[in-house]
């Protein structure tokens, strides 16, 4: 399908959505099962991600082609950089070739990894010889993306002698680093966080263990914002936990201010709209959280309250440069909005054009980001399948909500 219509929501938006499992808990835990077979993951994530995750863990051939899936491309290097006497080529899509893992590979190389770039220096394509590591300390960035931090910390309690990870600068996504580490914790592997170094026990065996996948909060912000643009909402959906592991989980706080309220109900949030006017603006750090951040800038658009959002820096090296896709878009639909290297300034606007077709640019969270503007206007997506990389069954869900 290139195109997606969805007609402006004539009716009060209502609905029960059960989301599927968060990409970032499975595909952390299906790295563990590697090590850890009596490991079993319940409520896995169906996005395309944990699904090229859970087929390149089994490939028998000597290339794996992971698309645009940067969590796999991260973890991955860091996996079969200790799969003792293998050898494998890690490449992704033409996008996934310009986006740059030498920090990981250093770090990997500098425990004593053996991987080689087949094309541009710094970027993947890789050749990657596993072999038992037996050094343990290595020295990175704290203000890197949490994903490469994360890939070491999964291979961390496999090394002889564990992991001595020491940070250099402030530490920014500290939610997916204490992900990480909590799901170590849930499987027994003893880990300490003290200052600016986290120390990772080895651990060659654990207890038979079960552990079910949270829902995925990230795709819970869509439904946040539908219901912030929809006066008399009410939504419901499953399966959240209160004391969630996931970053994301902020939403609950921060769409408070945007006129929703959260009620935990057991294992299910309900959202309604409180239907109170709205008229501060937002000013929010989100280095912790940016994959919410194009979802919020959508809404303040939608409500015609000022944003202003920093700690965005990680935003110019996912699937595309989603500042410049958020400023290109909002720009169409009437925004006026500024960006820098790592923050957005969305200006108050009272006028939203109606019909306009929303480019993807092969960025999942663009397509999601921007069909709660249904709410106010008719609106077309542009590439709606791209939604697949993290949220298979969203327009689906999005219309039982709608109907």
């Amino acid at each position: 399908m290139d195109s997606l219509k969805i007609n402006k929501i004539a009716k009060t938006v209502n609905g029960s959505i059960q989301i599927t499992g968060s990409k970032s808990e499975t595909n952390r835990l299906l790295v563990l099962q590697q090590f850890y077979p009596n490991l079993i993951i319940e409520n896995i994530s169906n996005s395309d991600d944990s699904v090229l995750m859970q087929n390149a863990l089994a490939n028998t051939s000597n290339e794996i082609n992971i698309g645009h899936a940067g969590t796999a491309m991260r973890f991955l290097t860091a996996y079969f950089s200790v799969k003792e006497n293998s050898e494998i080529i890690l490449t992704g899509s033409h996008r996934m070739k310009d986006r740059p893992i030498k920090i990981l590979v250093d770090a990997l190389t500098s425990l004593g990894a053996e991987i080689q770039y087949l094309e541009k220096e710094g970027y993947p394509p890789l050749k990657i010889s596993g072999k038992k590591l037996t050094k343990d300390f290595v020295e990175i960035d704290g203000n890197i993306s949490s994903q490469y931090i994360s890939a070491l910390l999964l291979i961390a309690p496999t090394l002889k002698n564990g992991l001595q990870l020491k940070f250099k600068g402030e530490v920014t996504s500290v939610p997916y680093i204490k992900m990480t580490l909590k799901l170590l914790d849930s499987v027994g592997i003893t880990h300490r966080w003290v200052g600016k170094t986290i120390t990772v026990s080895p651990k060659r065996k654990i207890s038979n263990k079960i552990i079910e996948v949270e829902s995925d909060w990230s795709s819970a912000s869509y439904y946040y914002s539908l219901c912030a643009l929809s006066p008399n909402s009410e939504i419901t959906l499953s399966t959240y936990k209160k004391n969630s592991l996931q970053g994301d989980s902020i939403l609950a706080t921060l769409y408070n201010r945007l006129g929703v309220e959260t009620i935990f109900e057991g294992n299910r949030l309900l959202l309604k709209n409180k239907n109170i006017l709205i008229n501060r603006g937002l000013n929010l750090n989100l280095k912790s959280a940016p994959d919410i951040a194009q979802t919020i800038a959508a809404t303040c658009f939608g409500l015609g309250v000022e944003c202003n959002i920093r700690g965005l820096h990680t935003l110019k090296i996912k699937e595309t440069d989603r500042l410049v896709a958020l400023k290109n878009e909002l720009e169409k639909l009437g925004g006026e909005i500024e960006i820098t290297n790592e923050s957005l300034h969305l200006k108050r606007s009272g006028i939203i054009k109606d019909n306009i077709s929303v480019s993807t640019y092969d960025d999942h969270r663009m397509a999601m980001a921007f069909a709660p503007l249904a709410s106010k206007v008719s609106i077309q997506i542009k590439d709606p399948n791209v939604v697949s990389k993290s949220y298979p069954t969203f327009w689906e869900d999005f219309e039982k909500t709608t109907r």
